[in-house]
């Protein structure tokens, strides 16, 4: 795919970042603007029940933005492809600076922090580290999934597993050259 539209505008494809249980993220534009156009997919997912994905995207970003949750601004909706644009943040994943020792204490307490924020709305976001990239010093949240809190699933409970080394991030790892 050598381009991608979003209601009639047309971006060059520059990489895929990655797939989702929802969709395909894609980098997308040229070197003076980059943008992510997430194509909604409908690929079975065994541990994950959704409804309509895209109406979805839309309102959790609402529910992340009224919490202060720092998400990537959201540009425009196409409907008919099922494909949202956002704005790209760039920088390491949480992912690769745990793959590379090279995580900042100051961003695990980022971490925690935007965890406390989303606790004290009532939800969870999807704490796995490559949902989250550093920019500038500050950590976002590049994903807009959040879902009612629910102890399990929290970042103390579930998430912090994977922003470390441990068996569960080296697994996935492993799992995922």
């Amino acid at each position: 795919m050598d381009v991608m539209t979003v209601n009639n505008s047309t971006y060059p494809v520059q990489r895929l970042l990655g797939r989702g249980k929802g969709g395909y993220s894609y980098l997308v534009g040229n070197a003076e603007q980059r943008f992510v156009i997430k194509q909604i997919h409908h690929e079975p997912c065994d541990y994950y029940t959704f409804g309509n994905k895209l109406e979805a995207e839309q309102t959790d970003y609402l529910r992340l933005r009224s919490a202060g949750i720092r998400v990537p601004e959201l540009l425009d909706v196409d409907v008919q492809q099922e494909r949202i644009l956002k704005a790209y943040i760039d920088g390491p994943t949480v992912y690769d600076l745990v793959l590379h020792d090279a995580l900042p204490q100051e961003l695990m307490q980022q971490g925690h922090d935007m965890a406390a924020q989303a606790r004290a709305a009532g939800l969870n976001i999807d704490y796995f580290p490559t949902n989250f990239v550093l920019q500038d010093g500050l950590l976002y949240y590049v994903d807009y999934e959040c879902n009612a809190y629910m102890e399990e699933w929290s970042f103390e409970r579930w998430g912090i597993q994977y922003w470390s080394k441990t068996e569960a991030f080296l697994a996935y790892a492993a799992a995922h050259p």
